[in-house]
Parts: C-alpha cells; structure tokens; sequence
C-alpha cells in the first residue's frame, strides 16, 4: 500500500530533497526582473524570467541592505543565492544573496541611477553654482592627512599664493565610515566659517576607493555648502558625484590647489606691467606740466603784473569810452526818433486844428455835429475854439453838400 502524505509532509520532503543537492545551494541565474517590490519589512520580491521562463525570489534585508544599485523592473542581472521550497505555498524559489546588474558593475549603475536622480532634483544646476573668490584669504581642506594629495596641495598653495592660511579637517577618504566624516567637516566648515573656499578630495584609487564620493550624503553636503567648493578627487579620468554637484571641479587634488589660488608670479609680473604703466603715465603728466609751466613762466603776467595790471585798466577804459559813446548816440537816436513821432501827432491833433481859427461844434448830448440835420431849430450848441468856448442856440439852419460843390468847382 502506498504511503499518504499530507500537503505539508510533502512540502517539507521535496523541500529537503532540494537543500540536499550541492548545486541549488549556491547558484547564480541570468535573467530580466519584473514585479519588483520592497515590503515594510525590508524584504525585497520580486520574479526573474527570460524568454520562455519565470521563477520567484527572495532577497531578505539583511542581504538586501548591501546593495549599491536600485534594482529595477526591466534590469537584467545576475542572482546568486540557493534555491529552496517555501513549504507554505509549495513553490520554489530563489534566495538571492546578492544581486549584480548583468554586464556592467553595481556601483556603475548605482552612479548612473544617482548622477540621474541628483540631477533632475536641480543639484547640477549651473545657476546654483558660487564663483570662487579671486584671492582667498583662508582655504579648508576636506581629505585624509595621510595621503600624499594633501602634501602635493599644501606645497601647491605655499608656492602659489602663500598669502592664504590653510586649514586641514582630516577625514577617512574611503570606507563604509568615510561619507559621514565627510559631510560632517563640511557641515563643520561652515558652520564656524573655516574657509572662503573649501576643496573636498583624495588622490587616485580603484572606483571602490573612490565611491565615498559617489554617496548621495556627501553631494548633498557639498550643495547645501555656502562656502565654494572645489572637487578634486582621483586622477583626470576619473568622476565622481561630487564633481557634479561642487561650484568647481579639479581633474586632480593638485589641480585644484592651482584653481584655489593665484599665482603669485603671475601676479608680480602683473603688478610690474601695471607699475610700468602707471609710470609712463606719470613721465607724460609730468611732460605736459612742464611744459605748461614754461609757457606760463614765459607769459607777460608773470614777468611783470604791473604792466598787466596797466594794460587791462587801458582796456577798461576804452571800453569804458565805447559804451559812453554807445549810449550817447542811442539816446540822440531816441530824441530825433521823439522829435519826429510828437510833429506827426501834432499834426493830426484836432487842437492844433483849433489854433488856426477853426472851432468845433457839439450838440446838446456832446456829440460833434458834421451836418445840419443832426439839430433843430432852438438846440442848445457849445462850440469849442482855440481858446475856448460859446453857448450858443440854432436860430436857423442851411445844408449845404460841400462834395458836390466840390465837383460844380
């Protein structure tokens, strides 16, 4: 008679069966990830497939913690882990242990993802990026104090402008430890000022040495920086997050002690040039005045005031003379201009019409009568003379055309 199994018991018989073969227990599957979710617990789900297959996994927290990327759904990669039942479901799954993105490395996708992530949240942005100060008086530097970036800067910078106090804050440049230290000197620097420009680096190294400043931590640190900040981590090829996000990047922490900083011979033969200039300006003011001080010297003023003196009164006085004359003959021009205008009113005077024995008659209202019909018989007259008056009456009138007389002559 065949045994009976419950659901359970064969379940957990296949699932021992499973544990027992040395090649599920640690395998490593190619495949494309759909379905992708990360739980409250921390667990991550989600399915691998390929072209005709599909199979469930797991990465609990604890592995899960360890990843550098974000898995995605669509990514391809390769899962290594041990395949074994779920006795509760009856299915099989993957217990992935790590996750690798297929083709290129994690912390290439891991960069890919946050280069992407930082940059459409603005912290790229070229408008938020601070100038860096032509001549700073006080320098910090973020790196380790025992690399050799920070003697090859220190040298750089008392070579180029030694005018400037340097400030090291030594921080661990690499390793699980090195993004907090990181943030926090930079945090640290402006918090207390430490500097009117801050380089952030380390010397060359693999992409793993490097990736402390690939941490989101610290690009944030270096955006939220008031005070401007130069990135120089590795050798030229090499970029990180951080040379993104800084106001300045270096190809090298060498590099950056050089934009840090002026050169102090270039400077000198800057000052020379201007000093030159500034001299052949002087020589040429000094010139002009020179030659202005002869002409002056040699002028009749200065050789002799009186005769100056003199010579200005002569002038005076003609001029004097000029505006006598001046007003002497436009004030004879007004006098015959006077003359003219009172004979011409004269004339056309009605009183001096008067003095040749002519009179004028008014009627009793005071109007001047030019004909016979303006009165009656009886009217009241005063008729003016040259030297006076009558009250006379109209006993009898005659009209008379005196124009028609005129044309009988």
């Amino acid at each position: 008679m065949k045994q009976i199994l419950s659901v359970t018991q064969l379940n957990q018989t296949i699932k021992s069966m499973m544990d027992a073969q040395p090649i599920l227990q640690n395998v490593c599957v190619r495949g494309e990830i759909s379905n992708y979710k990360v739980y409250p617990s921390g667990h991550h789900y989600f399915t691998l497939k390929d072209t005709e297959s599909a199979v469930r996994c797991v990465m609990f927290k604890g592995y899960a913690s360890s990843l550098r990327f974000r898995p995605d759904n669509g990514m391809a990669v390769l899962a290594v882990g041990r395949v074994s039942v779920f006795p509760r479901d009856g299915a099989y799954q993957l217990y992935c242990s790590s996750l690798t993105p297929d083709g290129v490395g994690d912390l290439h996708v891991a960069f890919e993802q946050l280069k992407e992530k930082l940059a459409s949240q603005g912290l790229f942005d070229p408008t938020h990026k601070k100038p860096i100060p032509a001549y700073p008086q006080m320098i910090a530097i973020v790196t380790s104090q025992a690399g050799a970036a920070i003697h090859d800067m220190l040298r750089i910078l008392g070579r180029r402008f030694p005018l400037s106090t340097v400030r090291l804050l030594p921080v661990r440049v690499q390793g699980a430890e090195a993004p907090a230290e990181i943030v926090g000197a930079i945090r640290y620097a402006n918090r207390w000022q430490l500097g009117d420009v801050l380089i952030v680096g380390r010397g060359g190294g693999s992409i793993e040495d490097l990736w402390a400043f690939n941490d989101e931590r610290v690009a944030r640190a270096i955006y939220d920086s008031l005070i401007p900040v130069i990135s120089a981590v590795g050798h030229e090829p090499d970029v990180t997050i951080s040379d993104y996000v800084a106001d300045l990047r270096a190809a090298t922490p060498s590099n950056a002690a050089e934009l840090a900083v002026p050169d102090q011979q270039e400077l000198r033969a800057a000052l020379r040039s201007m000093e030159g200039a500034l001299q052949q300006a002087m020589s040429k003011r000094l010139k002009l005045a020179r030659q202005q001080l002869r002409l002056a010297s040699s002028s009749s003023v200065l050789q002799s005031p009186t005769n100056y003196i003199q010579d200005r009164r002569m002038r005076l006085d003609a001029a004097y003379q000029r505006l006598l004359h001046l007003a002497e003959t436009g004030i004879n021009r007004k006098k015959q201009q006077f003359v003219r205008l009172t004979a011409a009113l004269d004339a056309m005077s009605p009183l001096a019409v008067l003095t040749r024995g002519y009179s004028v008659a008014f009627d009793s209202r005071g109007h001047v009568l030019r004909s016979a019909d303006q009165v009656s018989i009886g009217e009241a007259l005063e008729i003016k003379t040259g030297c006076g008056s009558l009250q006379a009456a109209v006993t009898g009138k005659e009209e008379e055309t005196y124009g028609a007389a005129s044309e009988n002559l």
